[in-house]
């Protein structure tokens, strides 16, 4: 695979460029299917502009914070933008700059929420094609037809044969999203299409994870990504099982306003 085309004095990165594809191709079906709820586009395109700034800081920081031990030992860590991004900090710090944005905004949080998030899995299954071209969230040598070999990735080892992680993930990312599409046009209590993404999500992050061979922090025998998935599940469950009765809680009030 090949990350980097060079064409005269410029030159562009394909991981960047399928990132920003990812960013467009979730805000155009954020807008679109928001539009058929008549929901607020300016909201829309705040929650992602939000996204996008808390994602980034998330990224960063959830690295910093696995990366404590070797930063101690080496602070030149703190500044070196080259590595050191986190997709589960990304998630996190967007879902938060997000929330803190829809409440300044008065807006019902959970509503855009189940909006977006079919939109970003979309997102996530082409950024992973961007990790395929750089070579990156690699996975294990394996003998097996489908191991992929790469050349001049300045991540992966080249020259061996690997689990295309990459692969599964996005494979993985764009069921998600035809997944929570599809329940959400069955119209479920509000808040419960988010929670199914976390599920989801989750449990896939959670089972990649044992094929992947990059370094990503560690806690016995697990990733800090797989700690962060089983929280993230239990969330999404809590959440699932939780919203039915706090939508039942609201109509009550409503009706003894009424």
């Amino acid at each position: 695979m090949f990350n980097d085309i060079t064409v005269g004095p410029i030159t562009v990165h394909m991981y960047g460029i399928m990132i920003a594809i990812g960013y467009m191709m979730a805000l155009a079906m954020s807008c679109y299917r928001g539009k058929k709820r008549e929901m607020d586009d300016d909201v829309i395109w705040g929650i992602y502009l939000c996204a996008i700034i808390g994602g980034a800081i998330g990224t960063r920081l959830l690295y910093y914070i696995v990366e404590i031990p070797h930063i101690i030992e080496d602070p030149s860590i703190l500044w070196d933008f080259k590595n050191g991004y986190v997709v589960y900090g990304g998630i996190i710090g967007g879902i938060l700059a997000s929330y803190v944005y829809c409440h300044k905004e008065k807006v019902v949080f959970l509503e855009y929420f189940d909006l977006v998030m079919p939109a970003v899995s979309l997102a996530q299954g082409i950024g992973r094609i961007g990790c395929l071209f750089a070579g990156c969230c690699y996975g294990r040598e394996t003998d097996a037809w489908y191991g992929i070999v790469f050349q001049n990735s300045g991540y992966a080892p080249n020259g061996v044969r690997l689990i295309p992680t990459q692969i599964i993930s996005s494979v993985g990312d764009f069921f998600i999203c035809a997944v929570l599409l599809w329940y959400a046009s069955k119209k479920p209590q509000t808040g419960r299409v988010a929670s199914m993404y976390l599920i989801l999500y989750g449990v896939g992050r959670f089972a990649v994870e044992f094929l992947r061979n990059d370094y990503r922090g560690s806690f016995g025998p697990f990733s800090t990504s797989q700690l962060i998935s089983v929280g993230i599940v239990a969330i999404g469950v809590a959440m699932y099982v939780l919203m039915p009765k706090v939508s039942e809680k609201k109509t009550v009030k409503a009706e003894e306003k009424e």
